[in-house]
């Protein structure tokens, strides 16, 4: 019945968009404006064919076009930020002038340019004023003339590398995996006003392809009440659109480099006046899809591949529709550690030996989202649109169940899982005088599917176990009583079926708001609330105000602000029904390491945060910008696993603290060099008790324990030249990660006690580079024991005998330097309409072998991709 109901709604929604746009439905996305006016000259009479240029000296945003017959110019789908505003034309002096586009109320500026060699010259400003925002919230903007240059690690997960390398606050992890400000996947996504909240790394979705972006804005300071749910990081994008494009303009791009990874890709943008459409379309080959558990990488093929289309029409002066579309399938196999592959004296329970595991994944993302904008006057617009958004995982076990066995699995499993995220949302931004108003609402069901099937292919694994009194769980051959009994059915090993969990369930939420950006002078005022109303396993409603504060010292460049914010965090909806009703099972309970037998439904948690920061610019080459940030979370979320499988699920801790410091430091393009540097230090501090989900208790004696993205330092340097504009041009990057906070490594109690490393499989002890004086593990040859003094590892930072401390001195990854670089040249024949370009791109050049993270209770353990290379091949038109 409920997939029936699902259906209905999903098509009920789809009704309701369609018929909006039938009522009545300028190239604006939800989250960018445009650029109009008219240019005359001193007369008053038009100017044709005048250069207007709208440039962002520190995002690297840059569009030119031409006056038309009647003077006018358009630029379209312009990012909120400052722009500097430039026109020339043949005869006059240049005209130069500074706009702030913070609406999607678009921006009309009537120009006189003055006759050239006039005695009042134009007086172009150049300094530090151009570099600086008045505005309290702490961001990055990037636009494409950074991230076309920048060397990204992940071809599978660009969008999440370049956040990663670009933007401050961000600690890197595994398979395009990221940790805003010291919070677990509490990012969302807004995509041309479209809110996307759930988790966007490769192994639970697939993102939206990079070549479709524009320019984006990641916002990690206080969020304004138009952004809730998961706003330690919210990555504003700007997709590109065809309007405007009066001749096809486009690529064709092909790529080969390491693992055998091969890429292919198109985009073509064409359009008019009142009218575009922009589509990309690309696929991915690779060897190393995700990072495996071995340096050497074993059994991670991959592939992928998806299309974006968006499409733009003006249905008159005053309202425009825009609709986009896209699709992604990615496919791939979950990497093997060597242990997954020797299985060394294993065999079934037919008496065969065991093959290397063969686990794979599969993921299919479809997106439809359509919106009608309507300018009601000079000063209003207002926005209509509609979203859907379908996910379904599929996890796929080895062939024969029991060659999934492994030190770190004791179940096989199966999944097909969906989450279909269907909404309306509805804004109207008012611009006048010094108020910049903008209140909306956002409504959006989210329907949830989870299939589950398990089998036990351990057969130590229940024996292992004790039933509710502590006796153990097998006497004389025979299982004792609960959990063991109700184990038994399913325990492959002795003749057992599968175990089947069935869930379903339907997410409600409604979002109101309503902000004002108040600029007075040298202040500007954010002031703003939002209410959440949380409608799914469990039900929540908070009021959340929202306060920013900035003023620019113009005289020194400086702006000094302040801002706080109340946010409601909702669940994350990936297995939300397995951890919120798994220990009401009897055969899961035990699985989960649940510490009841009743079920705790994750409920939405709430956070109150508070930011102080500033932005200063020094001269009119560097601007620095920097924040200090304080987030006290009540019900922090978290991750956990289902028994020893590669399902993750949702867990709860009773509270967080975060806090930490973020920068940034700009230098514009200076004579064709360009530089840009983000760092942070974030603390993540988690308390016990475990309020909700699945168990995970972990040993923390004092209650109180550093999460597993928690970073002391990172810092990311990219620097970019290219000598003349149309020449070639080179990228680099070095990162530095001090590494977060690593799993179950053992360490010493004290100097005198030996170190018990019969925890760890050999192939563990290895992934760890542990030691013991000159002796190193082997495959064959574990580590038994070790003293204090001769023990050590090359890959984990591991605290002093007697000093380990869950909240002060927990176990590391340890530090990493790597280099990244590319060179290129964007059009190496010289050509006029058409252009080649050549790239070649080196990851990781120095070949560290370094590891993401080791036994992590959420991921496992994950090594950084080797040194590669890849050549890129492409056709411009």
């Amino acid at each position: 019945m409920l997939a029936s109901y699902v259906k209905s709604r999903s098509a009920a929604f789809l009704s309701t968009i369609l018929l909006a746009l039938s009522l009545g439905a300028h190239a604006q996305s939800g989250n960018s404006s445009s650029i109009a006016g008219t240019v005359v000259d001193p007369s008053g009479a038009v100017v044709t064919n005048a250069t207007v240029e709208v440039r962002n000296p520190v995002s690297g945003f840059s569009r030119n076009t031409l006056t038309d017959a009647a003077g006018k110019f358009v630029v379209p789908n312009v990012p909120f930020n400052p722009y500097h505003v430039t026109v020339t034309g043949q005869g006059f002096a240049p005209y130069s002038g500074d706009v702030d586009v913070r609406s999607t109320v678009p921006v009309n500026l009537n120009i006189a340019l003055k006759v050239g060699g006039s005695a009042e010259s134009v007086t172009v400003e150049a300094n530090g004023g151009d570099l600086i925002e008045t505005t309290s919230t702490f961001h990055t903007d990037v636009d494409r003339g950074l991230f076309d240059k920048l060397p990204l690690e992940s071809q599978s997960s660009s969008l999440s590398s370049l956040v990663t390398l670009s933007s401050p606050g961000i600690a890197a992890d595994s398979n395009g995996l990221f940790h805003g400000m010291g919070d677990h996947a509490e990012n969302s996504f807004m995509v041309d006003g479209q809110p996307i909240t759930d988790q966007q790394s490769k192994v639970f979705s697939n993102q939206i392809p990079l070549d479709s972006i524009a320019s984006m804005e990641v916002i990690a300071g206080a969020p304004p009440a138009e952004f809730g749910e998961k706003t330690s990081v919210v990555i504003n994008a700007t997709t590109r659109s065809g309007q405007g494009l009066t001749t096809p303009t486009g690529s064709v791009t092909t790529s080969y480099g390491s693992f055998g990874t091969s890429t292919v890709g198109i985009n073509v943008g064409y359009g008019g006046p009142k009218w575009g459409n922009f589509v990309s379309a690309s696929g991915l080959n690779t060897g190393r899809f995700l990072d495996p558990p071995e340096f050497t990488v074993i059994h991670a093929k991959g592939n992928e591949e998806n299309i974006f289309d968006r499409g733009d029409y003006q249905l008159s002066k005053a309202d425009s529709i825009q609709l986009n579309l896209g699709f992604t399938r990615s496919w791939f196999q979950n990497p093997n550690s060597f242990d997954n592959v020797l299985h060394t004296g294993q065999i079934d329970p037919a008496g065969n030996p065991l093959s290397p595991t063969d686990q794979r994944s599969q993921i299919r993302t479809f997106n439809i989202a359509p919106s009608w904008t309507l300018l009601l006057s000079t000063n209003a617009v207002f926005t209509f649109g509609g979203f859907v958004r379908h996910d379904q995982y599929n996890y796929y076990p080895s062939r024969n169940l029991f060659d999934d066995l492994s030190p770190i699995q004791q179940e096989s499993v199966a999944q097909d899982r969906t989450l279909t995220n269907a909404g309306l949302r509805t804004s109207l931004s008012y611009v006048k005088g010094i108020h910049n108003i903008k209140l909306g609402a956002t409504y959006q069901q989210t329907f949830l599917k989870e299939n589950d099937n398990l089998g036990i292919v351990d057969n130590g694994l229940i024996p292992s176990l004790t039933d509710e009194n502590g006796n153990p769980c097998f006497v004389n051959g025979v299982a004792s009583d609960s959990p063991c009994s109700n184990l038994l059915p399913f325990d492959l090993t002795r003749g057992g079926g599968l175990f089947s969990f069935r869930g379903h369930t339907d997410v409600k939420q409604l979002a109101l708001y309503i902000q004002d950006q108040i600029t007075k002078g040298n202040w500007s005022f954010n002031v703003g609330v939002r209410g959440d109303f949380y409608n799914g396993l469990t039900t929540h409603k908070e009021a959340e105000p929202r306060l920013g504060l900035a003023y620019n010292i113009k005289r020194s460049s400086t702006v000094l602000r302040v801002s706080y914010a109340r946010v409601l965090e909702t669940p994350f909806n990936e297995n939300l029904i397995v951890a919120s009703v798994g220990c009401d099972s009897p055969v899961l309970n035990p699985l989960l390491g649940c510490t009841a037998s009743n079920g705790t439904p994750l409920a939405p948690g709430w956070r109150n945060e508070f930011h102080a920061g500033l932005q200063q610019a020094f001269g009119k080459y560097v601007v620095f910008s920097g924040e200090y940030i304080w987030k006290y979370t009540h019900n922090a979320y978290d991750f956990s696993i289902l028994g020893n499988t590669p399902i993750f699920v949702p867990i709860a801790w009773d509270r967080s603290k975060i806090p930490g410091f973020a920068g940034r430091v700009s230098v514009p393009d200076l004579h064709g060099f360009s530089a840009l540097m983000v760092f942070s230090t974030v603390s993540a501090r988690f308390f016990l008790p475990q309020v909700s989900g699945a168990g995970a208790t972990p040993s923390a004696p004092s209650g109180v324990f550093r999460i597993d993205h928690d970073e002391k330092f990172n810092q990311t340097t990219h620097l970019q030249y290219q000598p003349w504009k149309t020449g070639p041009w080179i990228g680099f990057n070095w990162r530095y990660d001090s590494g977060l906070v690593a799993g179950a490594v053992p360490f010493a109690l004290d100097p005198t006690t030996p170190v018990d490393l019969t925890g760890l499989t050999a192939d563990q002890q290895m992934q760890a580079g542990l030691f013991c004086g000159n002796v190193f593990p082997t495959l064959t040859t574990p580590l038994t024991t070790c003293a204090p003094s001769q023990y050590g590892s090359t890959r984990v930072t591991i605290p002093a005998p007697g000093t380990e401390n869950d909240d002060h001195n927990p176990p590391r990854i340890a530090s990493r330097h790597l280099f990244d670089i590319a060179v290129g040249d964007d059009n190496i024949f010289r050509g006029d309409k058409y252009k080649w370009s050549l790239r070649l791109t080196a990851i990781n050049v120095t070949n560290k072998v370094a590891l993401y993270n080791f036994l992590s209770t959420f991921s496992g353990t994950h090594f950084l991709t080797p040194r590669t290379y890849t050549v890129e091949l492409g056709f411009h038109f």
